[in-house]
């Protein structure tokens, strides 16, 4: 078994992929605050796509 991502002391299969509960609170307050994140896309990269007013398309109609 892998070793735990926290401590790196072997992983518990009760508690996998962490070795104890304590490191698995560690782990979730991590995430809760912030420290972890999901990279995303920026919003702004949506308006590339074609919508109602596509490239060369007039605002005056």
């Amino acid at each position: 078994m892998p070793g735990c991502p926290i401590c790196s002391k072997p992983a518990s299969a009760d508690y996998r992929p962490f070795c104890s509960r304590r490191c698995a609170d560690v782990d979730l307050q991590r995430w809760l605050v912030g420290r972890y994140a999901i990279p995303a896309r920026a919003e702004e990269d949506d308006d590339n796509e074609a919508g109602p007013l596509a490239a060369g398309d007039d605002d005056d109609r």
